[in-house]
């Protein structure tokens, strides 16, 4: 354990491209002040898990079907990070809403991205490729992607960093998805891991 690191744990659902930025954002030293200590899936098959594997971290599962209920989920998903020791959680793709209860427990200490320039085309049901086609449908010429703390309103939380990106003549949401990934969420993302992980860090000191 690196005592000058903060513990960082990466809540993912899906294939996890997102917590693939961050952990080459820690290998090549854009994050210094923290370290991925543990990720968590709320999806068994997630390939998320095999990434997290690969890089020799610690990956759990958590299923609320399983547990039976909202309460047994987020006691299970606590006393997980009670048990790494985590100071930092990242909701990178991750599609379980978590209750007030739980986000208050974690003030300024749960990040999450999401596809968009908030407040525009965010809060509830604006998620994944939905987000996309709703920028289309509307029309804009930018959009882009916003690193928020998160709390009891969906993409409620205040924002960290935020990043544009243009949208051209005949994108397809996919596209646009891609386009956003690439240029905004894969950088903002570490980016936004290592600002707060060195607030932990020196609020230690």
């Amino acid at each position: 354990m690196n005592s000058q690191k903060a513990r960082v744990a990466v809540f993912v659902s899906g294939g996890g491209t997102n917590l693939q930025a961050i952990l080459d954002a820690e290998r090549s030293g854009i994050i210094q002040h923290g370290e991925i200590c543990l990720v968590i899936s709320n999806q068994p098959e997630a390939y998320a898990l095999k990434r997290a594997e690969t890089a020799g971290v610690r990956a759990e599962t958590v299923s609320r079907k399983e547990l039976g209920s909202q309460q047994a989920f987020e006691e299970k998903l606590i006393s997980l990070l009670e048990e790494a020791g985590i100071e930092l959680i990242v909701l990178a793709g991750f599609l379980s809403i978590l209750s007030e209860a739980f986000t208050g427990r974690y003030p300024k200490r749960i990040l999450n991205v999401h596809p968009s320039l908030i407040p525009s085309f965010c809060g509830q049901g604006f998620y994944g490729l939905r987000v996309h086609e709703a920028a289309l449908e509307r029309g804009v010429i930018i959009t882009g992607a916003t690193v928020h703390y998160v709390n009891e309103i969906p993409d409620g939380g205040e924002i960290i960093l935020q990043k544009a990106v243009r949208v051209y003549p005949g994108d397809t949401p996919e596209k646009l998805q891609k386009r956003v990934m690439r240029q905004a969420e894969w950088k903002l993302l570490p980016a936004a891991v290592e600002i707060v992980s060195e607030k932990i860090v020196q609020e230690r000191r």
